[in-house]
């Protein structure tokens, strides 16, 4: 929690703050993030759909945007609630699109006025420019180098540190089956497991009375560890 708090911190202002956002708190892939468009976002049910993707890719030895109506599964096709600092945000972005667009008059790029993600100049931001330069902005800034892919694994890791059962992390990571998300994050429900071990113990009548405490301090013990090596 406290480094994605620090990364939000850094990125404010930034050309990567849209990207960072979006891949930590609702855990897009890079090919969802510079996909979305304008008319995903609706301020009036404050929601997002997510729906289109641009990724980036080799055909006939030239590298090229692919842009597509489509996900990478049917179950990536999902509508995400727009909380407020996120809805200030977007809103902030189009208001500073509009003006760069004003200021920059014929040298601004007309093609992808239907994007989010674009820069100063109307130009769609790069996916692999994300790849790149995520890892580098975090060592300028001090930071532990990681993926830029690995900012949707934190998403599911603080998802689970604060209670979210594994069922929601998949429909919230638009997986395309419940296997895909246990696979990958079972291993960090530590703490759901502590309580499963001291209901049966209790069940049971295997919890001596006389321990209830030191078992209670265990509990707690355990669940602060489970939580900490998410962060």
């Amino acid at each position: 929690k406290d480094e994605v708090n620090r990364l939000f911190e850094l990125a404010n202002g930034t050309r990567f703050e849209f990207g960072i956002m979006m891949g930590a708190f609702y855990g897009l892939r890079r090919s969802e993030i510079v996909g979305l468009k304008w008319d995903a976002i609706d301020f009036s049910a404050n929601t997002i759909c997510i729906r289109h993707t641009v990724t980036r890719v080799t055909l006939e030895w030239k590298k090229t945007l692919v842009a597509e109506n489509n996900t990478k599964a049917k179950s990536s096709f999902r509508t995400l609630p727009l909380v407020p600092i996120f809805r200030d945000m977007l809103l902030r972005m189009k208001k500073e699109q509009e003006a760069s667009r004003e200021v920059c008059g014929k040298s601004y790029n007309t093609e992808y006025l239907e994007y989010i993600y674009v820069n100063e100049l109307g130009d769609l931001i790069n996916p692999e420019y994300l790849t790149r330069q995520f890892p580098l902005f975090l060592e300028r800034n001090g930071m532990r180098r990681i993926r830029f892919h690995d900012l949707r694994h934190s998403c599911a890791s603080l998802l689970l540190a604060n209670g979210v059962n594994l069922k929601q992390i998949q429909e919230w990571l638009g997986h395309s089956d419940f296997s895909t998300t246990a696979n990958i994050y079972a291993h960090l429900d530590y703490s759901s497991k502590v309580s499963s071990a001291n209901a049966m113990l209790e069940g049971l009548d295997l919890f001596p009375e006389e321990d209830n405490a030191d078992n209670d301090t265990l509990q707690k013990d355990r669940s602060t560890d489970a939580v900490e090596t998410l962060s």
